[in-house]
């Protein structure tokens, strides 16, 4: 949006990002809010279900900053929890605060596995501690994660998120600088496969320290575990003596207060977690057994070094204290899931309206289109089926109907208590458009880029 007799150059976003590029690497902090056709979005507000640009354009977020703000954007309790503890509290890098006790003890009573917990600033922080203790307990090198699960940003895991086809099946890093025996003690099967569980355990459980999976693996939107797959590593790990991770940053407390292991009653060894944690201020935390939790050095004298300046900071303790009562207290889950099943079928129709192939999907909060045929894909497989071109293209198209959905190949959206039925109606409709426009344009442009998590040659 730019006024009478202004040009695109001259509006407010395009120099606010030419501004970021002068000084951030491609304008942004995160390699994943940089995406091909939105490189002069600059965001100046956010409230509720929306936010807005630099321009004055209104957005209703379905994006939700890959899906932390369960509660909405600046959730006023939320917020005034934070003012408060800044009047009373601050930093000071010694001992332990009433707020970080009262953080522990509630996630050890709504988590199954968590018998006692840490508090980390990111989930990457997070999935790093799990390995390592890991490792510590276990005196053993290798670590077993899933095509199309995404952990973090550490060396370990750093491999097989988006792959290409022709990538699948080795190792492909999601980035350059990773030793290559870092990338080796990592092995790489299929999701939802037991066969492959079995065979891998049966040629090197003994040198395995830790399974780690996202329970749903929803950084390629979403692929529902089958039970047999979440109990075969749950045996496979507890027969040879390995550490079963679950990576709960995205699942936990967005799906249930006890996370995916509440659903499906599989409890693993540590637990991971983040994200809707605290409504989207930056805490992280791992928690799960008190043998494997007191290995780190947070006890004195043990091996498992464990430090964060800003773990356990006041204003995120009061933000997630704040959330997690809201969580418990408001019908949060009740409201969220019903959107997202009115969603996930007022999208099924207008694709069957239009002859579009498609599977949507999702859980609860979390909604996904793939334009495929075939059934509900049960691993990354069959994710190679997804037309990007529609995926990416209708997503770029929304964004002129005033919906943002994010614009990169398989990324899920999320339902946020803020939004109400209307937003939910208004999606429909406004996919329904811009379907059509996809449609009648074809193929959008830089689709090579579309992806940014897989390919880097090491």
């Amino acid at each position: 949006m730019t006024s009478a007799g202004s040009t695109v150059e001259d509006a407010p976003a395009t120099r606010f990002a030419r501004r970021a590029r002068a000084v951030i690497p491609g304008g942004v902090n995160s390699g994943q809010r940089s995406v091909p056709g939105l490189t002069d979005l600059v965001i100046t507000r956010a409230d509720g279900a929306r936010f807005w640009d630099a321009d004055g354009r209104e957005f209703v977020d379905y994006h939700a900053a890959f899906g932390p703000p369960l509660l909405g954007h600046n959730d006023p309790e939320v917020a005034a929890a934070v003012a408060e503890a800044g009047r009373h509290a601050d930093l000071c890098g010694v001992g332990v605060t009433p707020g970080e006790v009262e953080l522990a003890e509630t996630l050890a009573e709504l988590v199954p596995s968590v018998e006692k917990v840490l508090l980390t600033s990111t989930g990457s922080e997070a999935t790093f501690h799990a390995l390592r203790v890991a490792r510590a307990a276990t005196g053993r090198r290798l670590v077993v994660k899933f095509q199309g699960c995404y952990h973090g940003w550490h060396d370990s895991v750093s491999l097989n998120v988006i792959s290409a086809a022709d990538r699948v099946g080795g190792k492909d890093p999601i980035s350059t600088g990773i030793l290559p025996e870092v990338l080796d003690a990592t092995l790489v099967l299929p999701f939802n496969d037991v066969t492959a569980v079995r065979r891998t355990f049966a040629e090197h459980g003994a040198d395995i320290a830790a399974v780690i999976v996202e329970p749903v693996p929803h950084n390629v939107g979403c692929l529902l575990p089958e039970q047999d797959f979440l109990q075969a590593l749950r045996d496979e790990t507890t027969r040879h003596g390995a550490v079963l991770v679950f990576d709960e940053v995205i699942t936990g407390f967005r799906h249930a207060l006890g996370g995916w292991q509440s659903i499906s009653g599989i409890t693993p060894d540590l637990t991971t977690m983040g994200k809707a944690i605290a409504n989207g201020y930056p805490v992280g935390a791992i928690g799960g057994r008190a043998d494997l939790m007191d290995l780190f050095s947070t006890r004195p004298g043990a091996p498992a070094f464990f430090a964060g300046t800003y773990n356990g900071h006041p204003a995120v303790v009061a933000a997630a204290l704040a959330t997690l009562a809201k969580l418990r207290r408001e019908p949060v889950h009740e409201h969220v899931f019903a959107l997202g099943d009115r969603i996930r079928a007022g999208l099924a129709e207008v694709f069957a309206e239009l002859g579009v192939p498609s599977v949507v999907t999702g859980y609860g909060s979390v909604f996904v289109s793939y334009f495929m045929t075939g059934g509900v894909p049960r691993g990354y497989d069959d994710l190679l089926r997804n037309d990007v071109s529609m995926f990416v293209g209708y997503r770029r198209r929304l964004i002129g109907h005033g919906v943002f959905e994010l614009p990169l190949n398989l990324k899920r959206s999320h339902v946020s208590y803020a939004h109400t039925e209307a937003d939910a109606d208004r999606l429909v409709e406004a996919t329904r458009a811009a379907v059509k426009e996809t449609l009648a344009s074809g193929e959008v442009a830089e689709l090579a880029d579309a992806s940014t998590m897989g390919g880097a040659e090491n």
